[in-house]
């Protein structure tokens, strides 16, 4: 009260639609909430309790607004979402539900929006192992327009400390997800969530997740070391973690995952990419940026007589030789 802060919703805040009011920091690509909110438990996470429960859009909604996006000439979209495939649980059975009872499906909403005009590339973000189905992994093999990049956070490789953590899943399940990726999609990207130094979290147990990192080989993994949440359970918790051991640990774990998005890069040495630019490199001008249908920032280098026009350039997906490659990062020439 004395900070003039809300600390309780007695009533649920439902969503206003209203798609005139996003602010878009790029021309090309731009993000379109699907799905608020979080109905976890995670016991580390604060973010149930600050953004409410889930409340799914309608898929004419969302359509609408992907429709209005490629107006104004934007050439891809990110789907978000806490839980992005949980979307549809809380919506009423409609035309497009495939689902049991004819509930909606974030696999549904990716056929529903598909063939929308203009929109050349979709991805979406962050996946939750718990609702990460095989329909939705064919869905991403068949539809052309999804991109072969696949952010799924696994937090730890032990199932001990996965069930502290109140995530409903095992290492293995987890596992199988990223065979049933690679084998519809080989050569799909994997990026992840990790968490080290989780109350309790033993040296072996530490040891499991360097293990996973290792088996799996993302292209990325963003990595952090356990930080108590005021108001979350496992803040209460005994057994915490030392810093110096937290500290240590993720060490350890960002020099595998350096070491295994290097050799993620290798295989893109010598090939030809398609590569949606999305501006000038602001560290040298002289090269534009884009991305990889696989989400790999990459920096074309194009002749300076070709560079006059930006808006010949930006938002145009052009054929680009990979000519060098780092741990999370590419260098190309554009190709004729």
């Amino acid at each position: 009260m004395a900070q003039g802060c809300q600390v309780l919703a007695i009533d649920t805040a439902y969503i206003e639609e209203d798609i005139t009011k996003p602010r878009r920091q790029s021309t090309v690509t731009a993000w379109v909430n699907v799905i608020y909110g979080c109905n976890e438990t995670c016991t580390y996470c604060i973010v149930p309790s600050v953004r409410g429960r889930e409340q799914s859009r309608s898929p004419g909604h969302i359509r609408q607004e992907i429709e209005h996006l490629s107006s104004q000439g934007y050439r891809e979209i990110t789907l978000l979402g806490q839980n992005i495939d949980a979307y549809g649980r809380d919506l009423p059975p409609g035309d497009i539900g495939q689902g049991v009872g004819g509930k909606i499906t974030f696999t549904d909403l990716l056929y529903h929006i598909h063939d929308v005009p203009g929109i050349e590339r979709i991805r979406f973000a962050t996946s939750h192992p718990r609702y990460f189905s095989p329909r939705l992994i064919h869905a991403c093999a068949e539809l052309p327009k999804v991109c072969e990049h696949f952010h799924i956070p696994f937090q730890s490789g032990d199932n001990d400390i996965l069930k502290a953590m109140a995530r409903g899943y095992t290492h293995e399940r987890y596992r199988r997800i990223i065979e049933q990726i690679r084998d519809l999609m080989p050569d799909a990207a994997l990026s992840a969530d990790a968490i080290v130094g989780f109350p309790g979290e033993t040296e072996a147990q530490f040891e499991n997740t360097l293990r996973l990192v290792d088996d799996i080989g993302f292209d990325i993994v963003n990595t952090a070391a356990y930080s108590p949440r005021p108001g979350t359970p496992a803040a209460q918790w005994e057994q915490q973690i030392r810093e110096t051991d937290k500290s240590d640990r993720l060490q350890r774990l960002n020099h595998l995952v350096n070491q295994k998005a290097m050799g993620r890069s290798q295989r893109y040495l010598g090939r030809r990419e398609e590569i949606l630019l999305e501006g000038r490199n602001p560290k040298q001008p002289e090269q534009f940026m884009g991305r990889t249908r696989a989400n790999r920032i990459t920096f074309v280098d194009v002749q300076s007589s070709e560079t006059e026009h930006d808006a010949d350039w930006i938002g145009k997906t052009v054929a680009v030789e990979i000519t060098e490659a780092r741990a999370f990062s590419l260098t190309g020439q554009l190709l004729s």
